[in-house]
This record gives C-alpha cells, structure tokens and sequence, in this order.
C-alpha cells in the first residue's frame, strides 16, 4: 500500500532496484491511470499496468517478467471502485487487491466488505483452479488471529478486526489459499500497519492486515517471506 504512488514515485523505484524485484503490486496508488509514473519505471525496465481514479483507491502490477494478459476490475464488468487487477504470466496467476476498509457494523461500507471478499471468492470458484500456481496479494484490511493485532481485547469487533470480517477472509483461504507468512512463521507477531495519526508505530501498535495468499503448488516452492 503506497499511499499515493505519484508522491513516492522515486522511493519505490530505488527500492525495487535494490532488491530485484520480478513482480510489485501496489494498492492505493492515488492517481488518474493516465497520470500514473508508467515512465519512472520503464526506465529500470519495468512494464507497469494500472487501474485506478483520482485521489482514492486505484492498484497497479509493475513487472520485468512478460505479461501474458490483464484483466482491470471484476470481470464482470461491476463497479469494483478500482480495487482488483489480475496478471496472467506465463508461470503464475497474480491477482492484486485493495479490500474496502468498511465501516461500523450494520453500515453500507460494511456490508460492502463483506460482499467484496464474498465476491472474491466466487471469482476463484468461477474462473480459476486451486492447483494451478495462483498469488492473491494486497491489503485486506482484516487481521485474520488475535496474533495479527496488538490487543485483541482493545480490538475486538473494532473495523479490521470484527469477527464478520474474519469469518469471510478465513472463508476466502478455504478455497485452497495457504496465507504464506503463517504458514512459514506460525508464531510470530508482526504488523503491516500502524495508525500514524497516534503514532502507533513508535509503539508498534500495530496489525496485520496485508497478505501473500497462494495456492498449494506456490506454496510448495517457497523458500521465504
């Protein structure tokens, strides 16, 4: 999550450079598609593929392996506010996501959450196979176990971590998907944000709310994360 990808442009480029990244995948990119920094990055030899609005949401796959397809928003063709894009390569499937943050219980955005990792799900059912190498990445915005949050009694039923939301995230994996950092470190608590307006990071109050989730035969071949 970059947080508005037009500010931190240099930031993540020089990043990518220093650790070889092959694929990236960006939520909340802030920008009109046509004013994304395609440029930046096909200078350091990235091909860059953007589905995004002004000023909130948006998603983009930068990678240096080929494209073979890519698909923006369901593909259905429903509103999905700019918050789904998938890769086709010629190794792996790479569906990136930027899950709704919601809202309080009983209200609209909430309940749109909910319909958004439903519907989530239902895509993997409708077009894709569970043994084929598959990558669902991005922010979530539900932390799945107590040990994703930094108090889960200071948590409970807060957004991100409402047992609604857990229920339909933990719903998502049971298609097959393994959530790749549990699956390698089963007792480790780390965080993927802190809210910075209290400074939680200082104090690493913080969540997990943002996931490698693959099939098995990705599973199978990861070495670490």
């Amino acid at each position: 999550n970059v947080n508005s990808i037009r500010v931190r442009k240099e930031l993540v480029s020089s990043w990518m450079q220093k650790r070889g990244i092959d694929i990236l995948c960006m939520q909340e990119i802030k920008t009109e598609e046509n004013l994304f920094p395609f440029e930046t990055f096909k200078k350091i030899e990235y091909t860059c593929h953007a589905h995004s609005r002004k000023a909130y949401n948006g998603v983009a796959i930068c990678s240096k392996i080929p494209f073979k397809s890519v698909t923006k928003g369901w593909p259905d063709g429903e509103d999905d506010e700019k918050r789904i894009i998938i890769g086709d390569f010629e190794k792996i499937k790479v569906i990136n996501v930027y899950v709704p943050r919601g809202g309080k219980q009983g209200t609209e955005r909430h309940a749109y959450k909910i319909y958004f990792l439903t519907k989530l799900k239902f895509l993997l059912e409708e077009s894709f196979n569970k043994d084929e190498p598959i990558c669902i990445v991005g922010d979530m915005n539900v932390a799945r176990e107590e040990i994703d949050v930094y108090d889960p009694l200071i948590m409970k039923e807060r957004i991100a971590f409402m047992s609604d939301e857990r229920e339909a995230l933990n719903d998502l994996l049971s298609w097959g998907l393994y959530d790749l950092f549990r699956e390698k470190h089963p007792n480790r608590q780390q965080f993927t944000w802190w809210d910075i307006e209290t400074a939680a990071f200082s104090r690493n109050q913080g969540l997990r709310i943002d996931y490698i989730l693959v099939t098995k035969p990705l599973l199978e071949k990861c070495l670490k994360v």
